[in-house]
């Protein structure tokens, strides 16, 4: 078994060498890919992946916010795992890291949203990385 690494994300071209693994979560084109990195960047949206030799298995995006609820915290916005390569243990190490990550920044907590079709994301996160199912969030569309 070849060994991984993570490493984080920082300029376009590493985006882009993300993006058929981020796309299977988020299917956006290219263009609007980049167009929203960049502002996400610019809010302090972090990028991070699991790599195995050169190839990117698994991309977890994330950023830190204070509430008046949690204090400070991470918000992870995207977790995704190649689907060729799911139930290896891939996800569960990056999110790992960003469990760490986000400690060694000073975070209390760490909190993400899933879709409520995803019952396969909602097993993992409850059954085998410990995150409880505390709140609901909701959205109105507004265009």
């Amino acid at each position: 078994m070849s060994e991984t690494r993570i490493d984080e994300l920082t300029n376009e071209s590493e985006w882009m060498d993300a993006y058929p693994v981020l796309s299977e979560l988020r299917p956006v084109d290219e263009e609007t890919y980049l167009r929203y990195l960049r502002t996400m960047a610019g809010e302090g949206y972090r990028m991070f992946a699991l790599f195995e030799d050169d190839d990117i298995l698994a991309v977890g995006g994330v950023r830190m916010s204070t509430t008046l609820y949690h204090g400070k915290h991470a918000w992870v916005y995207d977790l995704v795992t190649s689907e060729d390569r799911r139930s290896e243990g891939h996800g569960r190490r990056l999110l790992s890291f960003i469990e760490e990550w986000a400690a060694d920044h000073d975070c209390a907590v760490v909190e993400l949203a899933s879709g409520l079709w995803r019952d396969d994301a909602h097993r993992f996160y409850e059954e085998h990385v410990g995150y409880d199912r505390y709140c609901y969030t909701f959205k109105k569309d507004l265009t």
